[in-house]
Parts: structure tokens; sequence; C-alpha cells
């Protein structure tokens, strides 16, 4: 479906959890530092992309698509002074980015979004080429 890129690090993405994007510490898998949670749901008419934005007002939240590749921002002011003193840190609290390659199944004209509890909800309009049943092909 979709190809993940980790604009953090310069990878594209985190890819499974043993795979070589990814990596462990102890028994838990560690998300790179300016990553958030996303899931995407994969409707009959569209794609929903989920962000975990807790905290993250719309204001500060940017989304844009060039070359077919979906960018998902956001930033916040934190008390620079009263920072927390993490022992484990497994989301941003200053900024944080997303990008999706679409691989040319989306309407991108046609992206809609919203954010609904501290959840970002993208809307992705499949295209033509993505809502074609697929095709079994017989081997002779």
């Amino acid at each position: 479906m979709f190809r993940e890129h980790n604009s953090a690090r310069g990878a594209r993405g985190c890819g499974p959890a043993h795979g070589k994007h990814g990596h462990f510490r102890g028994e838990h898998f560690h998300r790179p530092k300016y990553s958030l949670p996303i899931n995407i749901a994969d409707n009959e008419t569209n794609f929903e992309v989920y962000v975990y934005a807790l905290g993250y007002v719309k204001e500060n939240i940017k989304i844009s698509v060039q070359d077919d590749v979906l960018y998902i921002s956001g930033t916040r002011t934190v008390d620079e002074e009263n920072l927390p003193n993490f022992s484990k840190q497994e989301y941003p609290i200053r900024s944080f980015e997303r990008m999706l390659s679409l691989n040319g199944q989306v309407d991108a004209a046609n992206i809609t979004a919203k954010q609904n509890d501290g959840v970002l909800i993208i809307t992705l309009p499949k295209n033509a080429d993505a809502t074609k049943p697929s095709q079994e092909i017989k081997v002779n």
C-alpha cells in the first residue's frame, strides 16, 4: 500500500519490528524520535490516516503533497526552562514529521483532514486505478 519515509533519519521508515531500519532497546521497539504513531485504514473508496497528535493544535499542523508523497508535520511551544527529565521518551514534545509515499493510489486534489480528540484524521480518496478490483491470472 503506502511506503513510509522517516525524514528525521533519512531512512525509509522503521520497517518491520525486526527489520534493518528498526531496532530494539531491551524488549521494546524504538520509534524514531520525531515520529508519532499512525494507523492507516484501507476502505473501499479511500484510505484514512490516523495520526496520534495529542497536544498539537490544528493551526500548528501542516499537511502537503509533493511528488506523490504526503508530508505531515506539526510543532508546538514548550517551556524550555521546565522540560521534563524523561527516563524514557516515545513521542516528541516539540515537533513531529511523517512522510508517506502515495504510490499513485490517491486523488491528491481531494484530500481532506480534521482533528478529533487529539487524533488527526487525513482522508485520502482513492483514484480510479486504486479502486479497480484485483485480477486473477491463470497459469497455462
